[in-house]
């Protein structure tokens, strides 16, 4: 009879935790029903944009080609194709295959989101929808939802390759690493994108 209050204590942390993790993914989409999401579906990603302008603002903002990215990176980028998504399929495939091979996970995996925001601000609002209190993140990520929350204010080709670089790391291994661990990982990403 000694075993039942651990045994008990057991049962209830796993039913919160189970509850925790169903929150999430709920809070992810909490409010984001007034925004009107246009999508652009890479080879590795789903982009969520909201306007013409924001696209390319990111097109813009993202400048990077892969010296790596072989044959086809070289024909994309060098060819003068005007197709906006075109190009940003390119950019983002690129660095999400130069992420992968700097950390040398290249297994298949589920296409991550990229909910992309007009501004600062609205970014920030979205923060405060999902996890009900202020934030000052410039992006972030959930693993729940495998999504990225990043503004069009501030993005560049090395916060991108950041974010997606959580992404990888949490779905490349059977166990997510302790989040110190995968800042790590992803800082590591930082330092040897440009190599």
């Amino acid at each position: 009879m000694s075993n039942t209050p651990y045994f008990n204590h057991k049962i209830k942390i796993r039913v919160i935790s189970l509850l925790f993790i169903l929150w999430i993914p709920a809070r992810a989409g909490a409010g984001e029903d007034n925004i009107s999401w246009i999508e652009l579906e890479t080879q590795h990603t789903i982009i969520k944009y909201q306007s013409m302008e924001d696209l390319k603002s990111f097109d813009k903002n993202i400048d990077y080609h892969s010296i790596s990215s072989g044959i086809e990176g070289f024909l994309l980028f060098s060819s003068g194709k005007k197709d906006i998504n075109e190009r940003i399929e390119g950019k983002v495939d690129a660095l999400y295959r130069r992420v992968r091979d700097i950390l040398g996970m290249r297994k298949p995996m589920k296409k991550m989101i990229i909910n992309v925001y007009s501004d600062s601000r609205q970014l920030k609002d979205a923060f405060f929808r999902i996890y009900n209190k202020e934030g000052q993140f410039r992006a972030w990520y959930i693993y729940e939802v495998n999504t990225i929350y990043i503004s069009v204010d501030d993005l560049h080709e090395g916060i991108l390759a950041h974010e997606m670089a959580h992404s990888i790391i949490d779905h490349y291994l059977l166990v997510r690493p302790p989040s110190e661990s995968a800042e790590i990982l992803a800082r590591y990403v930082d330092a040897h994108l440009m190599k």
